[in-house]
């Protein structure tokens, strides 16, 4: 005696599924909704051998060295309502034996400064290069409008004095992290 069991069981899943609970779901807590993404980007790198500081043609120093990166990342005027905090991070290496100023200068598109920064950088050897701790720069408040402004950074190299004799490199490596809040906009 064989019996089919496929409409006994299709009747009981039916009846399941009809008498299950179901949550009542309310669609409109979906515009209460808010992202905050974190995004990291590379910022700046550079490799400055010392000879750069130092013009054989004439003879003279250059005691300033200048490098330009333009932030695409700001110009978008939906993530400038949306920044709520950037955090900067520069990490040296020198290995070149004089201490170095250098200037973060953030500029708008007539080239103002919007915002800046500083760090000085201690003088290191070729056998045993400065790594100091991380500069760290965290930009938030009223200076994030400021920031968002920008839409390249200079950085400036100061060194006090140089000669053709003068050997080693400095190294720049840099990341800065955003922090978005982005909310539905009416």
């Amino acid at each position: 005696m064989k019996k089919n069991l496929l409409i006994p069981t299709l009747a009981l899943f039916g009846g399941l599924l009809l008498f299950s609970c179901v949550k009542d779901t309310d669609f409109s807590q979906a515009e209460n909704v808010t992202a905050t993404p974190v995004v990291e980007l590379n910022l700046i790198h550079f490799n400055v051998e010392a000879g750069e500081f130092f013009d054989d043609v004439s003879n003279t120093p250059r005691l300033m060295l200048t490098d330009t990166t333009e932030i695409r990342f700001l110009d978008d005027t939906e993530i400038q309502e949306s920044l709520l905090r950037a955090d900067f991070l520069f990490r040296f290496r020198n290995s070149i034996p004089r201490s170095f100023v250098v200037d973060f200068e953030f500029l708008s598109e007539q080239n103002e400064i919007t915002y800046s920064t500083s760090t000085t950088v201690p003088a290191g050897t070729e056998d045993n290069p400065a790594t100091p701790p991380d500069f760290i720069e965290i930009v938030q408040g009223d200076d994030i409008a400021l920031l968002t402004q920008a839409n390249k950074v200079v950085a400036n190299v100061t060194i006090p004095s140089a000669d053709a004799s003068l050997v080693g490199a400095l190294n720049l490596q840099s990341k800065t992290t955003y922090y978005l809040e982005v909310k539905e906009r009416n």
